[in-house]
């Protein structure tokens, strides 16, 4: 195993650790969220700089991913996720489930430690990028690149969307105003319950890309990193819609009208 990657692995170990340490200081286990658009960047930075930022394809690959990590930080934080008692609450929801050692247990495995390894596993097409032999940039390098910036702009899309309407809905609610639907419809969410996620799986897939156009094999290990991200939006977003239906009971509808997560038609 070379020093590049060890560096990063060991440096994934401090931040779980460190994300499991604050949230039991702090009480609150949203930790890893706050770090999550800001390691990714770093990682595949950190490849990149083993080359003195001389090859096109690390550098390609660092500027998009901080370009990434600069929005979803900014949406972040705007939401108030970097706020005292900002945590995300989906674990507020979990903690009530659990005891107190089976929610420490999971704080530890899960929250810090699977999470953390999957930021450093999405980011590892970087790693591969940067394997002796790599090919030049070519079409493949440039196929994925416009196709991060368009998922990258389509989640930007989508977050202001929903943004807009969630202080919308908030201003009318204050006014004493009936709310209907009390969720996103409209705009690219009339066409996919979650387009932000989409866009959020599919930019690690083009990530992905870069490594196929660097060793000219479709399959290589780094395809674990957005694998694994996809399996754990699948089940995030499941438990973000029970969480949904048990408030609006009207979101069974929308369910059955609107695409779970590819843009599609809506049905009628």
């Amino acid at each position: 195993m070379d020093h590049a990657l060890v560096f990063a692995i060991e440096a994934a170990a401090v931040v779980a650790a460190t994300c499991w340490l604050l949230g039991i200081l702090t009480r609150e286990h949203s930790w890893v969220d706050r770090a999550w658009s800001i390691v990714p960047p770093l990682y595949v930075g950190w490849f990149a700089w083993q080359t003195r930022l001389s090859d096109p394809r690390l550098v390609v690959m660092a500027v998009l991913t901080a370009l990434w990590g600069l929005r979803l930080t900014f949406n972040f934080a705007r939401k108030g996720g970097y706020a005292k008692g900002g945590e995300d609450y989906r674990w507020q929801v979990l903690r009530r489930k659990m005891t107190a050692w089976q929610w420490q247990l999971f704080a530890l495995v899960f929250i810090a430690g699977v999470q953390n390894a999957i930021l450093l596993g999405i980011t590892l097409p970087a790693w591969v990028a940067l394997q002796p032999g790599a090919r030049p940039f070519g079409p493949i390098d440039a196929v994925a690149t416009l196709l991060f910036v368009l998922l990258l702009i389509g989640e930007t899309w989508a977050d202001e969307e929903q943004w807009r309407f969630h202080q919308q809905k908030k201003a009318k609610l204050a006014r004493g105003e009936v709310v209907d639907p009390p969720f996103c419809t409209t705009g690219l969410f009339r066409y996919s319950r979650h387009p932000n996620f989409f866009c959020e799986q599919g930019m690690w897939w083009a990530l992905y890309l870069f490594s196929i156009g660097a060793t000219g094999e479709v399959l290589n290990v780094s395809i674990a990193g957005p694998a694994v991200l996809t399996g754990l939006f699948h089940g995030s977003t499941g438990f973000t819609e029970s969480i949904t239906l048990s408030k609006y009971p009207s979101y069974a509808e929308y369910q059955r009208t609107t695409s779970r997560l590819w843009p599609w038609l809506p049905r009628r």
